[in-house]
């Protein structure tokens, strides 16, 4: 059998986006999202967890991204989990866990300061898209 690397996850957005764009002119945002989970223990306490998972997202999806959401938003993403290391500007070791979505399909309207009733695009990325070895972590040291 194939080895399968996939995450679906539905959340909100905990900050607005911040798009940027990589030297080579690749559009690029990180979704900070919250997932909350609820459950009851065996004594019947209701309890919440929240997982903070960060999801890069590229190209044109990264552009509506930063068009359509803004903190609070709910959306749905489809993609692949990975694993970066790098070394930090004083010279650390650092590495990070993340998502890069496949697909973000918004489960909201548009932001509050939208008017009109528009239909916010769900864009699948070509996974052959070129990143350039970027990260965007890196440019927050």
């Amino acid at each position: 059998m194939a080895d399968l690397n996939r995450v679906i996850l539905i959340g909100r957005l905990t900050r607005d986006i911040e798009l940027r764009y990589t030297p080579a002119g690749a559009a690029v945002v990180n979704l900070n999202l919250a997932i909350n989970y609820d459950f009851t223990t065996r004594e019947g306490e209701k309890k919440k967890e929240v997982c903070y998972v960060t999801v890069v997202v590229w190209g044109k999806q990264a552009e509506n991204c930063e068009q359509y959401l803004a903190k609070g938003s709910q959306v749905c993403v489809d993609g692949r989990l990975q694993y970066r290391s790098w070394e930090g500007q004083s010279g650390e070791k650092r590495s990070a866990l993340e998502v890069v979505a496949r697909n973000v399909q918004f489960l909201d309207r548009a932001k509050p300061d939208e008017q009109d009733e528009r239909v916010e695009p769900s864009i699948e990325r070509d996974e052959k898209e070129v990143t350039d070895g970027y990260s965007p972590e890196e440019e927050k040291e």
